[in-house]
């Protein structure tokens, strides 16, 4: 009888570490899932960011804070009236606002652009970089083609309060890998 026992609990213990692995396996794939759409979208729409989060509440009434908008780059020129992400060199977070007018130098081949919130007095002048007067093409990120109202409350709340964020990250990963269906 005992050594039933401990045959058993050696096999138990096989076992679980054989679940283990394969629901580590199985969180190791989602993760992988999940960067394998996101580029796939980078490579379909040309936008280095293919999703963002309105931040601020400059574009009132066209978006408000916590909008999602899906970017497309595409290959059309930029034109006066369209809704642009950008990024300006130095800083790390992007900026959604309207083009207001376009410069176009040498036959169509570079174009300088002027941004403005919706809600704001002013241009963006006073936004760009110091001795920047204009936008350039590696500064857009991408042109709002679609968006989601209020879904990316959940990120701005993420930012706003980091713990959250990794408790929430914590208690998935926990549940994927006490899984029991593995």
């Amino acid at each position: 009888m005992m050594e039933f026992i401990t045959e058993t609990y050696k096999e138990l213990k096989r076992m679980n570490v054989r679940q283990f692995l394969g629901q580590a396996l199985q969180l190791g794939l989602i993760v992988t899932s999940a960067l394998m759409i996101w580029k796939s979208l980078m490579l379909v729409t040309g936008s280095e960011s293919p999703v963002v989060v309105v931040l601020s509440g400059s574009m009132e009434p066209g978006f408000y804070r916590g909008d999602i908008l899906f970017l497309n780059m595409g290959k059309a020129p930029i034109r006066t009236g369209e809704v642009v992400v950008f990024n300006l060199d130095g800083r790390d977070i992007p900026i959604v606002h309207r083009v207001i007018k376009v410069h176009e130098r040498r036959n169509g081949t570079h174009i300088d652009v002027l941004t403005k919130g919706d809600n704001n007095f002013g241009d963006d002048r006073a936004l760009y970089n110091k001795g920047q007067d204009w936008l350039h093409q590696h500064h857009i990120m991408g042109r709002a083609v679609g968006f989601l109202p209020k879904v990316g409350m959940v990120t701005i709340i993420m930012n706003d309060y980091p713990y959250l964020k990794y408790a929430l990250i914590g208690v998935l990963g926990l549940l994927v890998l006490t899984n029991k269906d593995a």
